[in-house]
């Protein structure tokens, strides 16, 4: 049985991912610093979950022993991560990526992907952003996110296969929900408040159904080394502005659940600029990999769950929300 570590599985995405990787055949290791607790992964012979600082290497060395393949996403998250100890973010985003990548591949290790972001291009007016387009960092997030990779290219070799991928921003129902990223913040207030606030409005952002994206980390695990080794890959799907999402999060709310309607839309100022308008033809054409999911199927989603109570106070509960949760924790 192949055996995979997850760094930060037992997050948002991490929830999803791994069960799809059980079910595929995997023994599954989720090292994880546990922040938001481990409920929503499943209980299965097949999977070890460790409470880890990916900056202690004597732990990581340990728990990647006799594993095949590291899906790596530990992280401050998101780009407004800069209300945080900028010292914090650098240490966990940066400071320990290449001494994993070295523990990795010291341990037989032999293959590395590594979860980058599409919010390293920051700000472009190209009709289609492409991976050689330049990264133009405006937060720390995106900076660490995009400094990174080059490491990461260095250590490629023909025994140890590394890839990266830089996923859209990701919408949809995990049982380790987040709220506080766009189309979930969206449909969150269209629910509870019947009301939208767009902030901006004209930033143009891509998105990419949670289920669509864990699907895609499986198929790097299988993918041949020819076709993955050392290459850069966007992962987006639907390329709108903020305004548009929030027309069709009204628009699906008020179907899926009319007695929250009419929802009002209103339009404020922003400070967060990013704009960029993805392009993913190269992993279509080279792997053969199309998202099957909308942005409408992601709010169904949100308001299914809503509709059968899986959240509790989604409007204030700092458990949804990274940011806080790690200024609530004083994590250091």
């Amino acid at each position: 049985m192949k055996k995979v570590l997850v760094t930060g599985g037992a997050g948002y995405k991490g929830c999803v991912l791994v069960p799809k990787l059980l079910k595929a055949g995997y023994s599954v290791i989720v090292y994880d610093l546990m922040l938001f607790g481990d409920a929503g992964l499943p209980k299965n012979p097949n999977l070890k979950v460790i409470k880890g600082d990916i900056r202690d290497m004597e732990a990581y060395s340990t728990a990647v022993q006799g594993v095949n393949s590291v899906i790596h996403m530990a992280c401050i998250s998101n780009d407004p991560s800069f209300e945080l100890d900028p010292d914090l973010s650098k240490s966990i985003n940066y400071d320990c990526f290449e001494p994993m990548v070295q523990a990795s591949k010291k341990a037989g290790v032999r293959r590395f992907i590594y979860i980058s972001s599409s919010s390293v291009y920051g700000v472009s007016d190209a009709p289609n952003v492409t991976e050689d387009h330049p990264l133009v960092p405006l937060t720390d997030y995106n900076k660490y996110k995009g400094l990174c990779e080059p490491i990461l290219l260095r250590h490629q070799s023909p025994d140890f296969t590394v890839v990266i991928i830089r996923p859209a921003t990701v919408c949809g129902y995990s049982p380790r929900m987040r709220f506080d990223l766009t189309v979930n913040i969206l449909t969150n207030h269209a629910v509870n408040r019947n009301l939208i606030t767009v902030f901006g409005g004209g930033q143009k952002r891509p998105n990419i159904h949670i289920e669509d994206v864990t699907d895609l980390y499986v198929q790097l695990l299988e993918a041949p080394d020819s076709l993955i080794a050392g290459e850069i890959f966007n992962a987006g799907y639907e390329n709108h502005t903020v305004l548009d999402l929030a027309k069709f999060v009204k628009h699906t709310v008020e179907s899926e659940m009319p007695e929250k309607g009419p929802i009002r839309t209103e339009v404020t100022s922003t400070n967060d600029n990013r704009s960029y308008h993805v392009s993913s033809k190269k992993i279509t054409e080279k792997l053969g990999y199309r998202p099957k999911r909308t942005i409408e199927d992601a709010v169904r989603d949100l308001c299914h769950a809503f509709k059968t109570g899986k959240f509790r106070n989604s409007m204030s509960n700092d458990e949804y929300i990274n940011v806080r949760t790690v200024k609530r924790l004083q994590l250091q």
